[in-house]
This record gives C-alpha cells, structure tokens and sequence, in this order.
C-alpha cells in the first residue's frame, strides 16, 4: 500500500494552502488540485500521518476506483469489483454516502443502496456473510461521488470529520469550525504549520476579539506549539485491516516528540476575548483540553473597549458577528438593540437601527482601532463583500473562503493611526 491515490476534501477557497500543507507533511508534490480538494499519491504510512496532522483537510479518502457510469446496475457493477475484504472484514459496519455533480440519477438514495448491495454482496460471496449497516456511529465509510458520466468510489481513513479535534467539548451557537480558523490563521502567514524551527521571539501575537469559545486562539497556538491537531482523538482507519498499531504508535510518538515547548515566563503567543464571560469560561476549558493554556491568555471585554494585548503591534483575526449575531458585539450592538426596540413597542430584536447590515458597530469598530491598534493588521472573515466600505478601510488582501455553503471573504486591513486635525493657528 506504497502507491494509494488519496483525496483530501476541503473548504473552497483552502485548496492553495491544503496543497502547501500536503507537500509539507508528504514530502511529494500533489497530483492535482481541484474545487474542494487535493489530491496526491503516497502510502498508507502517508494516510494516517495526514490524519493525525493534517488542520485544513476535512478527511483523508483512498480511492478506489474511478469510471464512467450510466445507471445505477453499473454503479454496482463498479461496486462489487472492489476489494472491500481487504480492508474490512464483515463484523464492521458501515455506512454508504453519495454525492453528485449534475448526475442524471433520479435518486440519490437509490445509488448509495445499490452500492450498498454490491459491498455486502461480495461479502457474502467471498467469506459468506455481509456486514451490517449503521448509519449513525459506522466502522467503515464509503463515499461516492457521481459526476455526469463518471463514477468515483472512496474508502474513508478518517471516520469522523477532522475539524473534530477532540477538545472542543465546550461552544456555542453556530461556532466556527476548527479547520476554517486553521485556514485563517494560515492565510495570514502568521507562522507556518508544521515547523520544526524554533520559535522566534518577535513573532507578533495573533488577538481575536470576537474569539467566542476559542477556535482561532487556540488553532493558532497550536500551530506555534506544533502540537498535531488529531492527537487527541481516533480515526476510522485504526478499524481496518491493514492498521498496525506499532506503526501508528511510532507516528505519534514522533509527533509528540516534535512539540515546541513553551518557555516558562514567555508572555501568551495569542490573546482572546468576548463580550460573554460564558464564552470566555469555555474558550478556557477548550484551551486546557488542547494543551495550550499555558501559551494563551482570555479575557472578558467588549470589542469596542479592549485595548492591545501587547505594546508590539500584532495580527487581529475575527469572524466578527454580524446580522442578528451583531448583539453580541457589545455596545454597539446592544444600544442598536436598545433603539430598535423602543421603536418596536418592546419587542425583542438585535438587529442593527440602520438595516441589520452591522455599519454602526463596524464603524465604531473601525474608529477604535485606529485610535488604538496602529501598526496591527487585521484580518476579518464576512460574508459582507462591502465591509471595507462600511468601516472606510481600503482591503490590501481578499482571500475567498467558503464557510460550508456561505461564500465569505477573509479581508486584510493595514490599520495606521487616526489622522489629527492639524493645529490651530
């Protein structure tokens, strides 16, 4: 299993960095590059190292096979020519997923169970009895995905996705998904992940004021610690037939030894806060989880009012609220809430007096940063192309993400200091 043909699926507009990454922990260049992936050819070796560091890819799939198709009889053909045994035995379970580009089959359902058949099918003509499904909690995932004409079929190392890190117990609404803030922080080439270097001491520190329960903070000092994001969870590939545990051992253990420790003293690398001291308690907790408590700093406090974490100017990083999320802002967002309902005779609302589109809040936010934060950069992810325009800010940088099904950009501001009125004659 030295040649396997692997596919790592993940956000639109991350390809770039996933490619960079990949060559980074494969040593080889990547096969091809497309919308929501990359592909490479590397070994099973290669499959769980990727697995365990990987922090942009969603999962880590092997393919299988890859042909032309008309109805769903030759999607089961295609099925049934695999071989599955090989890879699981029939006391797992699995799960069949489907998805399409401009397929012609009518049902999508249909297809997964027809490749479904053809699995346990073989199964029980091969070792004369099938495996059984579970759509919930599977051993082994099967993917297929359908184009117009073609058909591919994947086996899946990794199980559950990858943004599922193991130390993210505590979050609230609508959080941010590890990988995301792991392709923000990367984004803005503040260290690179997966250095062996060491640490220097004018790195910038990374602040997020908007940092809810920790992702970006904590993804970021992870990077700067070199700690390997899927160390503390399992994978679906230690549940099939080729894993060897000493191999798995060895790969962890050199991943822990590469660890960058933290001098003992050393001011936080990364700084975090929220307007809601909750979040702030579980961005803690979550920090605990993932080894970096000791390399961060969290703190309660309105984004309109927090100062500088740091006299050397740094890299703020936000997915700042917006919309009906624009209240938990602070200030801003709770006087246009204030207003709006007086307007409405009392009734509950958190959108913005002047629309719901936020400018208040990210014109005061602007305001503030540049009486207080010159020199920073400032990194915002929005899926409002005219935020620059509502904080009067020029974007140096617009690098398109996509936060699952919502296109966003990440923009890039150059703060400098409030221009002063020239003095009075």
């Amino acid at each position: 299993m030295n040649r396997l043909k692997l596919f790592l699926p993940c956000a639109a507009g991350v390809e770039d960095a996933l490619t960079t990454e990949v060559q980074a922990l494969v040593g080889e260049p990547v096969a091809f590059k497309a919308r929501g992936g990359v592909g490479v050819v590397a070994s099973w070796r290669d499959a769980m190292r990727l697995n365990l560091h990987s922090r942009l890819a969603q999962r880590v799939l092997v393919q299988l096979s890859h042909g032309a198709y008309r109805n769903e009889q030759d999607l089961y053909n295609a099925a049934s020519e695999i071989a599955w045994e090989i890879w699981f035995s029939p006391a797992q379970t699995l799960k069949v997923e489907v998805t399409a580009q401009h397929s012609p089959l009518t049902s999508l359902n249909f297809a997964a169970l027809k490749i479904k058949d053809a699995v346990c099918d073989r199964f029980r003509a091969k070792r004369g009895e099938r495996p059984s499904v579970d759509t919930h909690w599977p051993d082994i995932r099967i993917f297929a995905h359908l184009t117009t004409d073609t058909l591919t079929l994947y086996i899946d190392t990794s199980g559950e996705p990858l943004f599922k890190r193991g130390w993210r117990e505590d979050k609230g609404d609508a959080p941010l998904k590890e990988t995301l803030a792991a392709a923000m922080v990367a984004a803005t080439e503040w260290w690179p992940a997966h250095s062996t270097e060491p640490l220097p001491d004018d790195v910038p520190v990374l602040y997020d004021p908007c940092c809810g329960s920790g992702t970006v903070v904590i993804e970021a000092a992870q990077v700067a610690l070199n700690i390997a994001p899927g160390l503390l969870r399992r994978f679906a590939f230690e549940k099939m037939l080729p894993f060897q545990p000493h191999v798995w051992s060895a790969i962890r253990a050199s991943a822990q030894a590469a660890e960058r420790a933290w001098p003992e003293g050393r001011a936080p690398i990364a700084h975090g806060s929220d307007v809601s001291f909750r979040m702030v308690d579980f961005a803690q907790r979550n920090a605990e989880r993932a080894g970096v408590a000791h390399a961060v700093a969290f703190r309660g406090g309105d984004a309109l009012q927090r100062l500088p974490p740091t006299d050397r100017p740094g890299v703020l990083l936000l997915n700042p609220p917006y919309g009906e999320r624009i209240a938990a802002a602070g200030v801003a967002g709770q006087n246009a809430g204030e207003r709006a309902q007086s307007r409405q005779g009392g009734r509950e609302s958190a959108q913005m007096s002047d629309g719901g589109d936020g400018s208040e809040f990210f014109q005061q936010l602007a305001a503030h940063w540049k009486g207080h934060f010159a020199g920073w950069s400032a990194w915002l992810l929005t899926p409002d192309m005219g935020l620059p325009g509502k904080m009067r800010f020029k974007a140096t940088r617009r690098v398109p993400m996509w936060n699952g099904p919502i296109e966003c950009r990440l923009f890039k501001f150059d703060l400098t200091a409030r221009r002063q009125p020239p003095p009075t004659p």
